[in-house]
């Protein structure tokens, strides 16, 4: 069993570190587009750079169908297409209702934005219940993805760089550096936005994968 396992997180390192690499790249290119005042259209720097097109978002769909390809092809496929997208869809639903809680608390209710919080981790698990592979493979992505960003997040919010990584919310409240960065940087990056990567990649790679037949043949042992 020890061995399986290491196995298995083997396979996460070495499906993960090409797609982590190219997503490393995108984040240092919006970067370095937004401090450069490079087209807004593609590197917008308004807080939450909605709009911009050169963004490592559009990436988790995409390569939560490459994912999907890869594990498919080693056997490591879903034991059912239909359990593995019914799975992600009531994710998406407790996301929405989490995500709704949070913004809701417009960063003052501590209550409501616990709640918000503890739903929309628990929407990054259920995918895991639908297809385990697919959804611990972008979840492990989701880190690697998320960590260099929250990274920058740090030193544009202490530099007031005037990019989106510093950019804050409407209404947000006065607060100390250190609550301004857990809940302006460190709650999205590494609860939201890893919860969308693994959920808008579960989505799509079941998806392909079921229309594909993928795994049909070879559906992945539980663990």
């Amino acid at each position: 069993m020890a061995e399986t396992n290491s196995d298995r997180r083997v396979s996460i390192t070495r499906l993960i570190l090409v797609p982590g690499l190219v997503t490393l790249g995108v984040t240092i290119l919006r970067l370095v587009g937004e401090l450069q005042h490079w087209p807004k259209t593609l590197f917008n720097p308004a807080p939450g750079g909605g709009g911009g097109l050169v963004g490592i978002v559009w990436l988790a769909p995409i390569f939560g169908v490459y994912f999907a390809w890869k594990l498919s092809e080693e056997g490591q496929g879903p034991s059912s297409n239909g359990k593995a997208i019914l799975a992600t869809a009531i994710a998406l639903l407790v996301m929405a209702a989490g995500s709704f809680l949070a913004l809701s608390s417009q960063f003052r209710s501590v209550g409501k934005l616990v709640a918000g919080v503890l739903l929309i981790g628990v929407a990054a698990w259920i995918p895991l219940q639908g297809w385990p592979a697919l959804g611990k493979t972008l979840l492990a992505y989701g880190y690697l993805a998320r960590v260099p960003v929250l990274i920058v997040m740090f030193f544009a919010l202490r530099g007031n760089w005037g990019t989106h990584y510093d950019g804050l919310p409407p209404n947000f409240p006065e607060m100390g550096f250190w609550s301004k960065y857990f809940e302006a940087a460190f709650l999205p990056q590494m609860v939201f936005w890893v919860t969308f990567t693994v959920i808008t990649g579960s989505l799509l790679g079941s998806i392909v994968a079921a229309v594909l037949h993928w795994g049909k043949t070879a559906p992945q042992t539980a663990s």
